[in-house]
């Protein structure tokens, strides 16, 4: 289920999710996506939850000249701060907008893109449905989900490290919105409830790189709305609960540059 503070991403948290998460795990995503566009050829696009920019960057540079690209969120700083680091900012058609009830006529696009954002969707079938319907026949849904926590070992690591100060209520943002929704049969059925009849899951692994230890500490715990959570909290504050997940991190992979697998699903789905 997800909670209200799940889609606040205020404040400083663009910037630094921006700084230190998009290079850190979405990078390597966004190209896969921005792959997967080139060869579909696309004349207009649209992307859901495109927070700050890292798929509308990688596939807005691969698309044809003539192609639109229309990216949207819930969250305007999201999509400030995307536009802000584009390097052709009107190229790509900025909105904000609800998944759940997309502006757009019926039949707009060749191509709907979401990368990892439809697990913050409250309702997902009504996102589905919404993709379904600004599609045209013959377009193609392409989205991207989370595996399991255990399976995101920086992840895994920061969120082991605040149920260690935070015994009595740990925060669970990570292990419940961004990483909780990784039963790939539920998919199926709620994209064919959408009326999506061809569905198909690719398990995509990769290797999250980072200088220190306290990159992907500083990028989850600051950079997400992970913060808001510690935030409201009695205890250590978000300096010491960011210094508690950077020395758990650096206890499992050591001084110095830091590795740890992250793995995913890209979802396609198609009337």
């Amino acid at each position: 289920m997800v909670d209200a503070s799940d889609n606040v991403f205020g404040g400083s948290i663009p910037d630094i999710y921006d700084e230190l998460l998009v290079p850190l795990i979405f990078d390597q995503y966004a190209d896969d996506l921005a792959a997967r566009t080139s060869e579909l050829d696309p004349g207009d696009v649209l992307e859901v939850a495109a927070g700050s920019g890292v798929v509308s960057r990688a596939v807005a540079a691969v698309l044809d000249p003539a192609s639109r690209y229309v990216a949207t969120d819930l969250n305007a700083p999201m999509l400030d701060r995307g536009k802000s680091m584009h390097d052709d900012p009107d190229r790509i058609v900025w909105k904000p907008a609800d998944a759940s009830a997309l502006p757009f006529h019926d039949d707009t696009f060749d191509l709907v893109l979401c990368q990892f954002g439809v697990m913050f969707f409250p309702d997902r079938v009504q996102a589905y449905k919404e993709a379904f319907r600004v599609l045209r026949m013959g377009g193609t849904f392409v989205f991207s989900m989370w595996d399991r926590l255990e399976e995101n070992e920086f992840a895994f690591e920061v969120t082991e490290a605040l149920a260690e100060i935070y015994s009595d209520d740990p925060p669970n943002f990570l292990a419940r919105t961004p990483h909780g929704h990784y039963d790939t049969t539920i998919y199926h059925s709620e994209l064919g409830e959408a009326g999506f009849d061809n569905v198909t899951v690719e398990t995509v692994e990769r290797v999250s790189v980072a200088s220190s230890a306290t990159v992907p500490a500083v990028a989850y715990c600051q950079g997400t709305p992970l913060r808001n959570e510690i935030e409201v909290r009695t205890g250590p504050d978000l300096k010491e609960a960011t210094a508690h997940a950077t020395h758990r991190i650096r206890q499992r992979f050591g001084d110095g540059e830091v590795q740890g697998r992250i793995r995913g699903f890209i979802i396609t789905a198609s009337p």
